[in-house]
């Protein structure tokens, strides 16, 4: 073997090594997803319900997930259409709001109150109203997800900015550090971790609210794909409607995990 041979190894090896390590540390969750297809085979076995069973075994889930996926795929970029905008909306004005109410302690006297008490009112009771009162469903829907993801990601923003040293405050006033300066320079740097898992709480309920609020008055979508087959009683497609919409949540979840890490790269592990 040459030298050339030898130094491509090298590399190879190097470009490997953290995805190995990767597949190392997670090894232990790897093997559940045998265990759960084992679980899954056997209660398809044991549960059958005519020839539709009401627990399809996986590989006639999977084929019909392979079927289905041109209607899914219309219904993600269906749901992302509502999703995006909802909650793009919710990440401006939470982390804004938040910032400003959390900085101010003459605003965070009047607006805190009322935000802790209609925080917790769940986002689910203004379906109807929001569809009845607005004029389309898409503004309906957009509206739903944006209240769904607007209470975490303010709340978040404001521990965030509540959690800034006093001394750093002091620092950036002797520095002459004011207006969007401060912010973007002090204030948004150290409340960004606090920011990111309020936006990880609120893309949740994101799609949360967002397949409810599909099953009100939507003609495609994911959680309008996963309903109509129920209202069949086609349980395979059902529940190959469920496995692809808890993917594309991981997947996007994932994305946010990415950016998050990429942004706040001094606490990585």
């Amino acid at each position: 073997m040459n030298d050339t041979s030898l130094t491509s190894t090298g590399v190879l090896g190097l470009a490997l090594r953290p995805w190995l390590s990767r597949l190392k540390a997670q090894r232990e969750a790897l093997l559940l997803w045998p265990a759960l297809l084992l679980i899954w085979q056997l209660a398809s076995y044991f549960t059958p319900l005519g020839a539709n069973p009401l627990v399809p075994s996986p590989v006639t889930t999977f084929h019909a997930l392979w079927l289905s996926l041109p209607e899914l795929w219309a219904g993600t970029l269906s749901s992302f259409g509502i999703l995006l905008p909802g909650f793009a909306l919710a990440v401006l004005l939470g982390v804004g709001l938040g910032l400003w109410v959390g900085s101010r302690e003459r605003v965070g006297r009047v607006c805190l109150p009322f935000a802790r008490v209609v925080a917790p009112i769940p986002p689910t009771v203004y379906i109807p109203y929001a569809i009845a009162i607005l004029p389309t469903f898409l503004a309906s829907a957009i509206f739903v997800v944006f209240i769904g993801a607007f209470w975490p990601i303010f709340q978040s923003a404001v521990a965030g900015a509540h959690s800034l040293d006093r001394r750093y405050r002091d620092n950036a006033r002797t520095l002459g550090l004011q207006g969007l300066r401060y912010w973007r320079l002090v204030l948004l740097p150290a409340a960004l971790p606090h920011i990111f898992s309020g936006m990880a709480v609120g893309l949740g309920f994101a799609f949360i609210l967002l397949t409810v609020a599909e099953l009100f008055g939507a003609n495609v979508g994911l959680g309008r794909f996963v309903q109509y087959y129920a209202d069949f009683a086609d349980y395979p497609r059902m529940v190959a409607g469920i496995i692809y919409t808890g993917l594309v949540t991981f997947l996007s979840m994932s994305l946010l995990e990415q950016l998050r890490q990429r942004l706040l790269f001094w606490q990585r592990r």
